[in-house]
Parts: structure tokens; C-alpha cells; sequence
């Protein structure tokens, strides 16, 4: 069977049974050309159900339009269709509506940490008139707080009320069901009084007795009018739950969340459960995203939900790390500084680890006062420093501080050291120790002259 075949099986109201007249209307234009086109159900002239065995009820035949027209692609446009649940990620796929300008919103993916994440576009002005977009939304964020929040929807305590709610409907249906008995007993008392009226009358006065069959007509037009209602009411409202259904219900409470947050559900079968729960998701663009839920059966949610961070964003070092670094400068050079991260288990923004010119990076990028800077403002001397105040050579500084006179630390990775000044005691020492012509200033005549340039 080739596939047009098979749609126009689905479509034709013979398939269930029905004979119609009047489903296309074709007109010739001035210009001689025919056009035909259908018309919805409601406007087709003539329509007789059980005319013919079928292979489907009418009820059916109607569910099954509604399914077809669910599945239908969506091409733009102003009509709300959510099309055929496809495999990509997105949760909120067809049901997400512009909050700017009400048309349905496209979907576009993109690549981020290896995963497919979606984004939601509004882009039907720019497709027609070359308009810039009217939306972009991340999706990423919006499905996950979706998700959760079909997950705390469905629970034993909202399935309870759900039954509850169901118990008071179905006893407010039972009431209508009884009132719309009524009036079909009602419109046969009418219907009988019209022929017991048409009956008695005298066959002479031809006027009168049309007059009581037109009425007597008239009520068994409504008598069957109000039996058709009645029936067609009654089919509708014939869902009663019995005890089975309401224990699935119940336990759907807990298979669903296990369902839902099983990594082996595939994504098509989400959307088809999202599908089952929801009408649409309205989303709106601002300092934030307001996101407006509309359940099937009328129940709406609404929040807001923060603006996702770009890239460079999220690769930036969280505040307290960077505050740990900041305290460990106090003691510790860069080097070590690194290697005490690495072993409490930091990480960087980018989720490695610690390296010096990771940290010395941070240091400058962050405006972080050096190892140095800290020791020199309490005082520390570099060596020529230390030369200058005791007064001999830099290089035999080193030489004082492996004897014990001097204390020195390393300031950074280049093991240099800075040293702590001494005291006056100290520099006494030092000079009785060193030759006299190491600390005393020398005389300018025995300066060796300069080399004329």
C-alpha cells in the first residue's frame, strides 16, 4: 500500500463507518482555473454515523484525527502543533510558545562539555522579513527545572488529591447524567401529550390537526435531540475509575520518578510522558527568564529562573579559592602554595589542578599582594639591602645567614631569599667579625680612577 493510500484510509469517515457529503468545496476563479479545498468537520453538509459496518467506532475515528494532527511537522506559522516527540534532548520540544509574540519557538543545539544542549528560538520574523530574532533562550537550565518539577507534580499526595478531585467529578457528572434523564423523560411526556392531542382531534378540522402534527413533529424532533445528547453525554462520561485504575494511579506516584530519572529512558520517551502532562511552556527573556507552565486540565505554574553564565563565566575561579590563596600568601610561597591545594582537593575554574603559574596568574589577575610584598611590609631586607646596613659585600650575606647571624626565608620559586633585619647587636657582631675594609666606607683618593671613555 503506498503511503497516500494509507493517509486517505485514516482520513475518509468510511473507514469507521460513516457516510458524508459535502467535505470539499470547489469553485471555478475568473480566470478558469478549479480550486478545491476541505472544509472543517462542522461545516460538511451531511454526516450519517452507522451506515455501514466499519472497522473503528466514530469515537475512535476522531481520536485518531487528533493524534494525526499532533504528529504533523511544524512548519511555522501561528498554529500552536507540537509535532512528533523526535531523539533529540529537548525536553520542551513543540510546546514552547514565545512569551514576546505568542508563535511557537524552533529549537537549534549546540555542543557543551561533549553533550548536546538545546536552545529555544523565536525566529519566524527573521525567516519572513530578514528581523533580527526575537528570542534566544538556553534550554539547558529550563528542562532541568522542568524535569524536577514534573517529578514533585507527580506524587502519592498529588495523586490523592488527583483521585479526590476525579471522585468529585465523576459525582457532579452522575448528577448531570441525571438531570439530562430528566429531560429526555420530560421531552417524551411532551412528545406523548403532542400525539394524544393530534390523536383526539377531529379529522374534519384540517387546520387544527395540522397545526397539533407540526407540534406533535416538533417535540419528537427535541424527544430525539435530547436522547441523542443524552447518549452522547453518557459515552463521554462513562470513565468511571475502578479499583484497578486508581492502584496504577497510585503507584505511578513512584514508577515515574524512577522512570524519569533512569539514564536508559530515551529522550523521545520523556517528551512523550512531558506530552501526557503538559499543554505548553510560555518563556519570556528579561534580567532573568520567566518560565509559565500550563498542565493539561488547567493547573498553571510560574517561575524564574537565572540567566545561564557564559563560557568564560563558568571557567573562573569560584571566590574561595581564590580567598584561600589569599590567606596562604601569608606563609607560604607560590610553589607551596600549589602543591597544599592539590592536596586539599581544590580545583581550578576549569576543573584541574594547581600549578605556579596557575596560582602566580591568579595572584596578578586578582590584585593579590606577592610572598614579598607581605614580608617587606613587616619589615624584611632583600641582600642588598642587608649589605647596605651592615656594610660589607652582598655576596657574603649568604655566608651570615648558614652561620646563624642572619634569618632568611624563600620569597617566591627562584628560591631567593629576603632576610629579617638584625638587630644592632647583631650587626656589632658581624662587623668585629669581617675584615675592617668590608664595612668601612672607603676614602675617595683610594678609589682607582675611572677609565676615560
Amino acid at each position: 500500500m503506498a503511503y497516500h493510500v494509507a493517509l486517505d484510509t485514516l482520513h475518509n469517515p468510511r473507514y469507521a463507518g460513516v457516510f458524508c457529503y459535502g467535505r470539499r468545496k470547489s469553485w471555478i476563479d475568473v480566470e478558469g482555473r478549479t480550486h478545491i479545498r476541505l472544509l472543517p468537520r462542522d461545516q460538511w453538509r451531511f454526516v450519517k454515523k452507522d451506515a455501514h459496518p466499519g472497522y473503528l467506532t466514530w469515537e475512535e475515528y476522531l481520536a485518531n484525527q487528533q493524534r494525526l494532527i499532533g504528529n504533523h511537522q511544524h512548519h511555522g506559522g501561528g498554529q500552536t502543533r507540537t509535532g512528533p516527540a523526535r531523539e533529540g534532548p529537548a525536553l520542551l520540544q513543540g510546546l514552547v510558545i514565545c512569551g514576546r509574540c505568542g508563535r511557537n519557538m524552533t529549537i537549534r543545539y549546540h555542543l557543551r562539555e561533549g553533550r548536546l544542549s538545546p536552545d529555544y528560538y523565536c525566529q519566524r520574523e527573521c525567516i519572513d522579513k530578514a528581523a533580527p530574532v526575537c528570542q534566544r533562550i538556553p534550554g539547558g537550565g529550563i528542562d532541568e527545572a522542568i524535569g524536577e518539577l514534573l517529578v514533585q507534580s507527580v506524587t502519592p499526595l498529588a495523586m490523592e488529591a488527583a483521585l479526590s478531585v476525579q471522585s468529585e467529578i465523576q459525582a457532579r457528572l452522575n448528577e448531570a447524567a441525571r438531570l439530562r434523564r430528566q429531560q429526555v423523560q420530560r421531552a417524551e411526556y411532551e412528545a406523548e401529550q403532542a400525539r394524544v392531542r393530534y390523536m383526539r382531534v377531529d379529522p374534519n378540522y384540517r387546520l387544527v390537526a395540522d397545526t397539533l402534527e407540526a407540534r406533535w413533529n416538533e417535540k419528537l424532533r427535541r424527544l430525539a435531540e435530547a436522547r441523542e445528547e443524552c447518549e452522547k453525554q453518557e459515552r463521554q462520561d462513562s470513565s468511571e475509575l475502578t479499583d484497578e485504575q486508581r492502584n496504577r494511579i497510585r503507584s505511578l506516584a513512584t514508577d515515574f520518578p524512577r522512570l524519569w530519572r533512569d539514564p536508559k529512558t530515551p529522550d523521545r520517551e520523556r517528551k512523550r510522558m512531558a506530552r501526557l502532562l503538559l499543554e505548553d511552556v510560555t518563556l519570556r527573556r528579561g534580567k532573568d527568564i520567566l518560565v509559565q507552565v500550563r498542565f493539561r486540565g488547567g493547573a498553571t505554574h510560574e517561575m524564574r529562573l537565572p540567566l545561564p553564565k557564559c563560557s568564560w563565566a563558568l571557567r573562573l575561579t569560584p571566590p574561595e579559592t581564590v580567598a584561600e590563596i589569599n590567606r596562604l600568601l601569608d606563609q607560604h610561597t607560590e610553589p607551596e602554595i600549589a602543591r597544599i591545594l592539590n592536596e586539599g582537593g581544590w580545583r581550578s575554574g576549569c576543573g584541574g589542578p594547581f600549578g605556579l603559574r596557575l596560582v602566580n596568574r591568579l595572584r596578578r589577575e586578582y590584585h593579590l599582594k606577592s610572598r614579598q610584598q607581605r614580608l617587606r611590609e613587616q619589615g624584611w631586607l632583600t641582600v642588598r639591602e642587608m649589605a647596605t646596613l651592615i656594610g660589607g659585600p652582598w655576596t657574603r650575606i649568604k655566608y651570615w645567614r648558614k652561620a646563624g647571624l642572619v634569618t632568611g626565608m624563600h620569597h617566591n620559586g627562584a628560591r631567593d631569599y629576603i632576610y629579617r633585619r638584625p638587630t644592632d647587636e647583631v650587626i656589632s657582631k658581624i662587623r668585629a667579625r669581617q675584615r675592617p675594609h668590608y664595612w668601612k666606607p672607603a676614602s675617595p683618593s683610594s678609589r682607582r680612577p675611572s677609565r676615560a671613555v
